[in-house]
């Protein structure tokens, strides 16, 4: 008798084998393997697999790419993933015999092939690294770089009810239409009704036993949010400057809106003077004129104070420059008014954007460097890559050990005004 079978038959009487029953019965044992219908659906399976991991491995150069920022969500987009090949047989035309353990004397990091291979800047006549272009929707690579991200100290605000586009058969009502028809509650409600007339059965089913599914709104309550989000679109903003900021904004938008329901997303762009401005502006406004940094986060508090009491809202202000602003005045204003912000704020994000390599603080993030609240949070980018890293430190939803105060006020002017 094999462990691997199963029992495929029993039969009365049969001549073939006795039972201790004495009933004679014969054993007819098989195993079928189904897998052996799916190998292609599984190799498939495996290879999406491993492009997904080969595309989350290469998330920091993918999501800086400009084909990519520029796309629309549906949009499919090619990515190309070295040594990485659809499965497909291969024959061996002549049943010819190979080898394929080289010559030996091999190093770890040795080139395969002859030395020079597809390299130079002249034509060649060898063979260069093949490449398998993904194909990929920037919705799709959104989830990947989305899964493990998060506001940051989310907390329990006084939250709105809100009515989604989702719902839910919660209700049974005696009418409604066929495809509603709720048959469990149809059936006990047939043998309820048969056995108080005396016949515990099932029974032919008449009009009072049908039961059917309403479906209601689904109404939850839900944290609200609002992210402040400041550029600088003074004349110092470079091309590189400029890519850089709207290139983490446009993944900031989108991974708000494809993770949080009731995240409201404020617009500022500044040089001397600050504005908000809609969103088709605040991605394609072009560079121009001095910088004042003080005056956005000025219009920051200003907002907070008009139209999101904190508490009630979760606030994020970010905020993207290269640094060069105008003086020491307005690099201590800016100071003060960060940790007013702070005060009212779950974190406050600051990037600095500077081209080359040049790690090199400006005098705005040396006059950061006084502000000691852990919530808080700086970065400098130098590289497109950087992009990736910075969404990772500003989005990762751990809670800091300083928790915003539970009844928050706002400092403007030199007095303390509650936030109505």
């Amino acid at each position: 008798m094999s462990s691997s079978g199963t029992l495929a038959h029993c039969w009365p009487d049969d001549a073939r084998c006795e039972g201790v029953d004495g009933m004679r019965w014969t054993l007819d044992l098989s195993r079928q393997d189904w897998s052996l219908h799916r190998k292609g659906p599984i190799d498939q399976a495996r290879h999406n697999e491993k492009v997904k991991e080969a595309i989350k491995s290469n998330l920091p150069g993918i999501i800086s790419e400009e084909a990519i920022i520029t796309a629309e969500g549906d949009r499919i987009v090619k990515v190309p993933i070295r040594s990485l090949d659809l499965p497909h047989f291969r024959y061996d035309f002549g049943r010819n015999k190979h080898i394929g353990q080289g010559e030996g004397g091999s190093q770890p990091g040795d080139k395969v092939g002859p030395a020079g291979a597809g390299e130079g800047k002249q034509a060649g006549n060898m063979p260069g690294i093949d490449y398998y272009e993904a194909e990929i929707t920037v919705d799709e690579i959104a989830a990947l770089i989305f899964e493990d991200l998060g506001l940051p100290n989310l907390q329990q605000k006084t939250a709105e009810t809100m009515e989604t586009d989702a719902y839910r058969f919660t209700e049974i009502a005696k009418k409604g239409i066929m495809s509603n028809l709720d048959k469990r509650r149809t059936v006990l409600e047939n043998i309820k009704r048969n056995a108080l007339a005396g016949r515990p059965r099932f029974g032919r089913i008449k009009e009072d036993d049908l039961r059917f599914k309403i479906w209601v709104p689904d109404v939850r309550r839900e944290t609200n949010a609002v992210v402040i989000a400041m550029r600088d679109v003074s004349g110092s903003m470079g091309e590189f400057e400029k890519y850089i900021s709207r290139s983490f904004y446009f993944w900031m938008v989108k991974f708000l809106r494809t993770k949080y329901n009731n995240v409201r997303i404020v617009f500022i762009t500044h040089h001397t003077e600050a504005k908000e401005v809609d969103e088709e502006t605040f991605f394609k406004l072009g560079e121009s004129g001095g910088t004042k940094v003080s005056s956005a986060y000025q219009l920051a508090l200003d907002i907070i104070k008009e139209r999101f009491d904190p508490n009630a809202w979760n606030i994020y202000p970010f905020h993207f420059s290269d640094g060069d602003n105008w003086g020491d005045v307005d690099n201590r204003r800016c100071v003060e008014l960060v940790n007013k912000l702070l005060e009212v704020s779950n974190v406050f994000g600051y990037g600095e954007i500077r081209e080359g390599g040049v790690r090199s603080s400006s005098t705005l993030m040396n006059a950061f460097q006084a502000i000691k609240n852990e919530r808080f949070i700086p970065v400098i980018i130098t590289d497109k890559k950087d992009v990736h890293p910075a969404l990772r430190k500003f989005f990762s939803p751990q809670i800091t050990p300083e928790a915003v105060p539970a009844t928050a006020a706002l400092r403007i002017g030199g007095r303390r005004d509650d936030v109505a």
